[in-house]
């Protein structure tokens, strides 16, 4: 009998394979219909997921997309975006304009799964050199600085990490390397103790909500693993305390158009890069389909419009099922949401880099909010949003208490004045560049970075 059925699956998986190669995706990147953003036009054969491949691959290309129109009835998928660069600007590059159109082919190609993928992004392949980690559990002042002591007293250096935290919950995805291989850790007795004492870390104090902690060698797709595991971890549930937020939450509304038998899901809200992305991870992650849909986001507001279905068919049939759809989708906008202080570091990389920078925060009184580290030549490129310990805006005092410590051209502000306390005060900082403490920046090993 499961011979049968693997069978079965086989000659349906060939089968999906002939029809893509009867309908190869066609792929149209134009810069001429528009008069300020580059219009790319995907036709393919339609299957699940499909959508937030496309979409995938554009975040991944660090596009922004400012209008998109979607259809996907029948059998066939096609869709319109217009896309711009990071500064605002229409593709220029004849290079940058060929790259877009054969990374979504290569996406949507005959070899590719249509699998929503969690572990396929455009620049991230599986590697040697680096073991993934990933990490979920309750957020408090001062965990990643723990979760770094760890790593660090593990002689593992973080070479690539991204941190979530939302409705007090914390993930992240870190990538490591042995200190004394500079390669993926290989040693299964030296995981297994990881994983043991990260999950020690992350479970605290909290009986009642779980942690959880994983390793792989294999590569991941950061930012959709985010979306996942905090779906997974339930982040979108709110307590009865947290309803005097409901004016800063996004504005999501999910009613029935009985006519079509579609759900219609309307999303407004502030526009930030990625948003599309978030927005499309969460509906395909819940098993719904976009068949229809309609994205405006040239204002300072975003506007989305999406006709949906279950996987299975049926529109939003209840309730309770509308209420946790509204709560998952505001869920995915808010996690990228950078609250807190803007700080950039940019300096030599080196062992347990990491953990001192984040034990400096913990021991000022500031909790980290979002982080992400990048390594790249020898040389770190770290973004911290932070606020303090009660969750409100940074005294500038303690900015320049740090920066002092760390060295003022090696961490950087980049926040706005309404993060700090008092604007006045904020300004003065810039003012106390000759103050940092040598003697500091050599016990850290930054001071490299001036030589």
């Amino acid at each position: 009998m499961d011979g049968a059925l693997s069978s079965s699956w086989d000659s349906d998986d060939e089968y999906e394979k002939f029809i893509r190669r009867m309908n190869p995706p066609r792929v149209v990147v134009d810069n001429d219909s528009c008069a300020d953003a580059t219009v790319i036009r995907v036709d393919s054969a339609n299957k699940h997921g499909i959508l937030l491949e496309v979409v995938q691959v554009l975040m991944d290309l660090n596009l922004i997309i400012t209008k998109a129109y979607i259809s996907s009835d029948g059998g066939w998928f096609m869709d319109v975006f217009n896309v711009k660069d990071r500064d605002g600007n229409k593709i220029g590059e004849e290079m940058k304009l060929n790259e877009i159109n054969g990374f979504i082919r290569k996406s949507l190609g005959e070899e590719s799964s249509y699998i929503p993928s969690r572990r396929r992004s455009i620049d991230f392949t599986p590697s040697s050199d680096h073991t993934s980690i990933e990490l979920t559990g309750t957020d408090r002042p001062g965990l990643l600085s723990e979760v770094c002591a760890v790593l660090t007293d593990l002689e593992c250096n973080v070479v690539n990490a991204e941190v979530w935290t939302h409705n007090t919950r914390a993930a992240a995805v870190m990538q490591v390397s042995d200190k004394g291989t500079a390669s993926a850790i290989a040693d299964l007795e030296k995981l297994s103790r990881i994983k043991k004492l990260l999950y020690n870390v992350l479970k605290g104090s909290n009986k009642s909500r779980e942690a959880r902690t994983a390793v792989s060698m294999g590569a991941t797709h950061t930012e959709r693993r985010l979306h996942q595991m905090m779906f997974d971890d339930r982040d979108y549930e709110r307590s009865s305390e947290d309803n005097g937020n409901v004016c800063h939450r996004p504005k999501v509304t999910v009613v029935n158009w009985f006519d079509k038998d579609y759900s219609m899901v309307t999303i407004r809200c502030k526009d930030r890069p990625k948003l599309l992305f978030d927005t499309v991870c969460t509906l395909t992650d819940m098993q719904y389909v976009v068949f229809h849909g309609n994205v405006d986001a040239e204002g300072p507001e975003a506007y989305q419009e999406y006709y949906i279905r279950h996987i299975d068919g049926s529109p939003v049939n209840s309730e309770a099922e509308r209420q946790r759809v509204i709560q998952c989708l505001e869920a995915a906008i808010e996690r990228r949401v950078s609250e807190g202080l803007k700080l950039e570091l940019c300096t030599s990389d080196r062992m347990g880099l990491l953990s001192d920078v984040t034990r400096i925060f913990r021991e000022n009184g500031l909790t980290v909010t979002r982080a992400e580290v990048t390594t790249k030549g020898g040389r770190v490129f770290n973004i911290f949003y932070v606020r303090d310990a009660a969750g409100n805006s940074v005294d500038p005092k303690t900015i320049d208490d740090i920066r002092a410590e760390i060295g003022q051209t090696v961490l950087q502000v980049k926040g706005h004045s309404d993060h700090l306390k008092s604007p006045q005060e904020s300004r003065a900082r810039f003012l106390l560049g000759s103050l940092f403490k040598s003697r500091s920046l050599y016990n850290l090993g930054l001071i490299r970075s001036y030589t």
